[in-house]
């Protein structure tokens, strides 16, 4: 009987193990098909041959490919997608080289105002960028880096205070023993050298996160990006330049041409991400054992 009790038990509690879990993927899918939803909605809009956009069909009457000739065609897209593409693989790599060794300084160094330093550096960082873009245009301005030379001038922008950045690369520093730097300062090598050749070849994770990270950015930036370049195209990224397709006159015979610009702006954003994806959730997790 005692058995017969006990089966009874395990059998109501693999029930509503298994009942519990039938929900929790029913909700899981019913959530990626919401988040999707917008998605597809935007590829199915880019390959629609009637321009004209926001007619209430999810699903086009016809399909061409008529709207990614336009863009390449019509518009200066390419040329924003170079400049955007610049300005992406020149931040990764100064923001990568800043943040790790401003990282590995606040790691392995103990110097007077260290703890103030970093409490200041996490301070200004919660303030948003937007309350300097007055003063940042005015300077920009003076040294000929705005319209035209917009992207140097970004560039600067996204690198420049980059180092205030340093938590999440630092905690993962700390989790590195430091007998490793100690028996490379023994065997005589210099602070450089033991960074370079010891710390960055255990560190793949969180360079990788950090070069994603500034790769990104440029890509989703507008704001300061639409107030630097100031309506010219020569110097657009993609977001400012693809913005000024869905102003109220634009935005009928563009709209189909503007989620094409889409599609084509996610791949080697959504790209690098899949590439990279495991040693970004590395790189995260690392950073985050220790502050």
């Amino acid at each position: 009987m005692k058995n017969k009790n006990q089966l009874q038990k395990s059998l109501s509690a693999s029930t509503s193990r298994r009942l519990g879990n039938t929900v929790v993927y029913i909700l899981l899918i019913v959530m990626t098909l919401v988040w999707l939803f917008p998605f597809v909605g935007i590829v199915l809009e880019s390959f629609k041959v009637d321009v004209r956009g926001m007619d209430g069909k999810f699903i086009p009457g016809e399909f061409g490919f008529d709207n990614y000739i336009r863009l390449f065609k019509e518009t200066d897209f390419f040329r924003w997608f170079i400049n955007t593409g610049i300005m992406g693989v020149a931040t990764a790599v100064l923001q990568t080289f800043f943040v790790l060794s401003m990282s590995y300084v606040l790691s392995r160094l103990r110097f007077k105002g260290r703890k103030g330093l970093m409490n200041l550096m996490l301070i200004l960082g919660m303030f948003p960028g937007f309350l300097t873009m007055i003063l940042i245009y005015k300077v920009f301005s003076d040294f000929g880096l705005t319209m035209n030379m917009a992207p140097v001038g970004l560039i600067i922008v996204y690198c420049a205070s980059s180092g205030m950045g340093y938590y999440v690369s630092k905690g993962f520093f700390d989790t590195i023993p430091k007998s490793l730097d100690e028996a490379a300062r023994v065997d005589g090598a210099t602070r450089w050298q033991v960074f370079r050749k010891v710390i960055m070849p255990l560190s793949k994770p969180i360079i990788i996160y950090t070069v994603l990270m500034g790769f990104m950015a440029p890509w989703g930036d507008f704001m300061l990006a639409s107030y630097i370049i100031h309506e010219n195209s020569a110097g657009m990224s993609v977001a400012v330049g693809m913005y000024e397709w869905l102003s109220k006159t634009m935005v009928n015979t563009n709209y189909t041409m503007f989620c094409a610009a889409g599609v084509i702006v996610a791949i080697p954003v959504v790209s690098v991400f899949l590439a990279l994806q495991k040693y970004y959730v590395e790189g995260v997790t690392g950073g985050a054992v220790k502050g």
